[in-house]
């Protein structure tokens, strides 16, 4: 994508501007930011997926057994037949990794990294609901699908900001507004994170969610020292061979924490082994048991292909790739393959199409490497037969 051509999801910026002047820094109202759009799912058939045992879902009413009830899904058939006539929200995570229609609505949003896309919640709500003025840690493009919806936006919050006394929904005590639009679908309000927000509905209303994937500061030095702790011996260990004789036995020293940091810069600057982490941390599944994999010998797999089948990406599943060093290495749903440097464009060509069969892999197939690679990604799980 040309990230100097003006794009009508961002209201005529280009990507350049975009990323320079709003991303995670101001919100943006997008008039017709998806022209004449017409809501992919109905309020209906998101309710149906409230009922699967696989799909993460919540209700939320303002007015419930106590102020901002929680109720969790699955949810029973009759669960929606005693809702009042409003005041409430139905939220359904990741409806793109149920419903095709629904995920493509991703590759509007191609200017930014895919791997840093979480899902598309999508909710629907009756006149008055919401989820209450919050913030969010996390980007979100807020796309109006169906109704009207007026959203409010207020002050910068942090982890400090006060909360109402709620076991399940982080919902501020104090909301200071600042401005207020009121959506009709194809309109879509960008918000950067920690800016508080209230999103409360007109009439009866569907809105989509893109939310985006990022790791704390504490999730990121957890997962990466416990990866980087399988490839150290137990030998390597705090070390003090330099040491000088000691005026107070009692006191650590700064030439001890220096040691100490010496023995962290060593691994923790590791490029190589960071990347890999990284890459596998970033696409681990949402939901990691709905990419199962098929146990197939390779004979049975190239003949699949031979004979006019396609493989497709499990809807569930993330791909990216990167170079380390003079290799290149493939994330697949958490985990990783280190390749030669000669299958970039076949990398690319696993994370970005839409379909994979023998006209498209062509001389691919003729590689051992790369004809592994498909092999091993569909016993994986990350790549399926679409017919299967």
């Amino acid at each position: 994508m040309n990230p100097d051509i003006p794009l009508q999801l961002l209201g005529g910026l280009t990507a350049r501007e975009f990323l320079r002047d709003y991303w995670q820094k101001k919100p943006l109202l997008v008039r017709q930011a998806m022209p004449d759009f017409e809501s992919p799912i109905s309020p209906d058939e998101l309710a149906g997926l409230a009922l699967e045992e696989e799909v993460e879902s919540r209700l939320v009413l303002e007015h419930g057994e106590r102020p901002w009830e929680l109720r969790r899904g699955p949810f029973a058939e009759d669960a929606f037949a005693d809702l009042p006539e409003r005041d409430w929200t139905l939220l359904v995570q990741a409806v793109d990794q149920f419903v095709p229609e629904v995920g493509e609505l991703l590759e509007s949003f191609n200017f930014l990294p895919k791997w840093r896309i979480d899902d598309v919640m999508v909710s629907f709500a009756t006149p008055g609901g919401g989820v209450g003025p919050h913030f969010d840690n996390y980007d979100v493009f807020l796309l109006q699908g169906h109704g009207k919806r007026r959203w409010q936006i207020g002050q910068t919050c942090n982890s400090e900001s006060p909360l109402l006394e709620h076991a399940d929904l982080k919902i501020l005590a104090e909301f200071d507004k600042t401005e207020e639009w009121v959506l009709e679908p194809g309109d879509m309000l960008y918000l950067p994170p920690l800016l508080a927000h209230c999103g409360t509905a007109e009439d009866d209303c569907m809105t989509y969610s893109v939310g985006f994937r990022a790791p704390s500061a504490a999730e990121v030095l957890t997962h990466f020292t416990d990866f980087l702790g399988q490839f150290l011996p137990d030998e390597e260990r705090y070390s003090d061979a330099d040491a000088q004789p000691t005026s107070d036995p009692h006191q650590i020293q700064r030439d001890s924490l220096d040691r100490l940091k010496n023995l962290l810069n060593e691994h923790m600057g590791d490029e190589r082994l960071l990347m890999t982490w990284f890459g596998q941390f970033m696409t681990e599944p949402r939901y990691p048991e709905l990419i199962g994999g098929i146990e197939m010998d390779e004979e049975a797999f190239l003949g699949n292909l031979q004979d006019g089948a396609v493989l497709i990406r499990n809807p569930s599943a993330r791909l990216a790739w990167s170079e380390v060093g003079e290799d290149l290495v493939l994330f697949a749903s958490g985990q990783s393959r280190l390749l030669p440097a000669s299958l970039r464009e076949l990398l690319k060509l696993v994370c970005a199409a839409e379909a994979l069969h023998s006209e498209n892999l062509g001389q691919w197939l003729g590689d051992e490497t790369a004809r592994n690679l498909l092999w091993e990604l569909v016993k994986q799980g990350s790549l399926e037969f679409a017919n299967e």
